[in-house]
């Protein structure tokens, strides 16, 4: 009996002292960077503007991070950036290579008032997380109220899910706004068209998809290419704008329904080579 309970003992030691599985997501605030909001899995990363980078730019877009799929990046090149800069535009594995400006960037949403996108005047000012395990990571994003139209006042939370082993993730975005009963909402991408006049991209009522250069190559020249797509759920109709910046997906609510969608990105030096494989994986959601 003695022996038994000597066993038991040294197994229930020898489990206690399993170390945690490796986080495959992660997303954080990140006030040594102007309040970035990073977000990543083992195979897509990126980021949204805090309050410190308004003005450079002030913009809902989310910003891709391209990387090779396998460890988590972004805590090591947030790191390399407090000595340099520039660190994570050049390539560590990865980097950041895609423009954002004012714009939607890979797959953020706006109002759409008149034909034209309303964006938020400020970027996020306050967010929260419900949820982190090794495989998946929620949290909200708050935007304060702003006028969409005259006499409309229209504020945002963003909850987005990352989930391990995707290339996309879930987006329920919650517009509450007074003076309109309902407000078409656009989910979409930027299209980058001073740099890819003739982009290779899809477009059906409910997804838009587009398959591109390298967009920002300012630090350093790349020769990937990136994949971007948004896909709507109950999406209504999908246009181009006509200034050619943005691939927008497009659904009517009520103040306080929720919009749901998904972003997703890859690189063509990671495991999607080819616009058709790109493609097919968008159209596989």
């Amino acid at each position: 009996m003695k022996k038994l309970l000597i066993l038991s003992a040294l197994l229930l030691a020898l489990a206690g002292c399993k170390s945690a599985p490796e986080p495959k997501v992660m997303a954080r605030y990140v006030p040594e960077r102007s309040d970035d909001f990073v977000f990543e899995n083992n195979l897509v990363a990126g980021r949204f503007y805090g309050k410190a980078l308004e003005g450079n730019p002030t913009s809902p877009g989310i910003d891709i991070w391209v990387k090779l799929p396998g460890k988590l990046v972004a805590d090591q090149w947030y790191k390399g950036a407090m000595e340099d800069p520039d660190y994570y535009h050049h390539n560590h594995g990865g980097k950041d290579c895609y423009k954002v400006s004012v714009s939607l960037g890979g797959g953020a949403s706006a109002p759409l008032v008149n034909g034209q996108l309303s964006l938020p005047p400020t970027n996020y000012r306050s967010y929260d997380i419900l949820e982190e395990t090794p495989e998946k990571v929620v949290f909200v994003l708050h935007y304060p109220a702003w006028e969409a139209a005259e006499d409309w006042t229209v504020s945002l939370d963003k909850k987005v899910t990352v989930v391990a082993d995707s290339y996309f993730c879930d987006v329920e975005d919650t517009y509450t706004f007074t003076g309109t009963e309902t407000l078409e909402i656009a989910a979409g991408v930027n299209r980058h068209p001073a740099q890819n006049p003739e982009p290779e991209e899809r477009l059906s009522d409910d997804r838009y998809a587009i398959w591109e250069p390298a967009s920002d190559q300012s630090i350093e020249p790349e020769d990937g290419m990136l994949g971007v797509a948004v896909i709507l759920e109950d999406g209504e109709y999908s246009y181009v704008t006509d200034d050619g910046v943005h691939g927008l997906c497009v659904r009517t609510v009520t103040s306080g329904e929720p919009f749901r969608y998904k972003f997703g990105s890859c690189w063509s030096k990671g495991l999607i080579k080819e616009a058709s494989d790109w493609f097919r994986l968008v159209d596989e959601q």
